[in-house]
C-alpha cells in the first residue's frame, strides 16, 4: 500500500519525466552553480512532479512542464534561504546593454551573439562569459539558446511577462556578445 501523499504513476508518465534527467540536471547546476545543490534541486523537482503527474496534461510538453518546476523549486529555495537581499540596478544595466561596444563598431554582418554562441572555439569561454552574466539574464538565454524553449514557454517557466524575456535574452546576448568580443579578436 502506498504511503500517503505517494501516488502511482504510468510506466509511461515516468519513462518521459526522466527523459529529461540529462537536462534537467544541466539546467539546475546553472541556476545553482553547485553540484550538490543541483542534484537537491533535480531531485526535489522530480518529487515534486511524480507527486502532481495527476495533473499533467498528456500531449503537453513534459520537458517544459517540469522545468517550470524545476525553475519554481530554485525560486523558492532562493527565496527560503535569502537572508540579504540583492540589487540589481536596472538603469545601470540598460545602460550597460545599450551602450556601443568598446573598440567601435568593428564586426562585420555575420558576428552577431548567435554566431558567437554556436562556435565551437569558443567553449571555455564561452561558458566563462555564461556563468558570469548576472543571473537573470544568464537563465534566459541558457532556457532559449541552450534549452531551446520557445519564449512563451520561459516566461511560464520564470512567472515573468513575455516581454520581459525578449528583453533579457536581448540583453543577455548583448552582454555575452561583449564579453566575448574582448577575448578574442573579431578578425581572428
Amino acid at each position: 500500500m502506498p504511503r500517503k501523499g505517494l501516488r502511482l504513476v504510468s510506466p509511461a508518465f515516468e519513462a518521459e519525466a526522466l527523459a529529461s534527467l540529462d537536462s534537467l540536471y544541466r539546467g539546475a547546476r546553472r541556476l545553482t552553480r553547485v553540484p550538490a545543490d543541483a542534484e537537491d534541486l533535480v531531485q526535489e523537482t522530480y518529487l515534486k512532479a511524480f507527486r502532481a503527474a495527476d495533473r499533467f496534461e498528456p500531449g503537453t510538453n513534459m520537458r517544459a512542464w517540469l522545468f517550470t518546476i524545476l525553475h519554481n523549486t530554485a525560486r523558492n529555495r532562493a527565496r527560503d534561504r535569502a537572508r540579504d537581499t540583492v540589487a540589481i540596478d536596472s538603469d545601470l544595466v540598460d545602460r550597460a546593454a545599450d551602450a556601443p561596444p568598446i573598440g567601435g563598431h568593428a564586426a562585420g554582418a555575420a558576428e552577431t551573439p548567435e554566431t558567437l554562441l554556436l562556435r565551437d572555439t569558443l567553449g571555455p569561454e564561452l561558458r566563462a562569459a555564461i556563468d558570469d552574466m548576472p543571473d537573470v539574464f544568464r537563465q534566459a538565454v541558457w532556457l532559449r539558446d541552450v534549452e531551446e524553449f520557445s519564449y512563451a514557454e520561459i516566461a511560464d517557466m520564470l512567472s515573468i511577462p513575455l516581454g520581459t524575456v525578449m528583453s533579457r535574452i536581448s540583453r543577455g546576448r548583448r552582454l555575452l556578445f561583449d564579453k566575448l568580443k574582448t577575448l578574442r579578436p573579431v578578425n581572428a
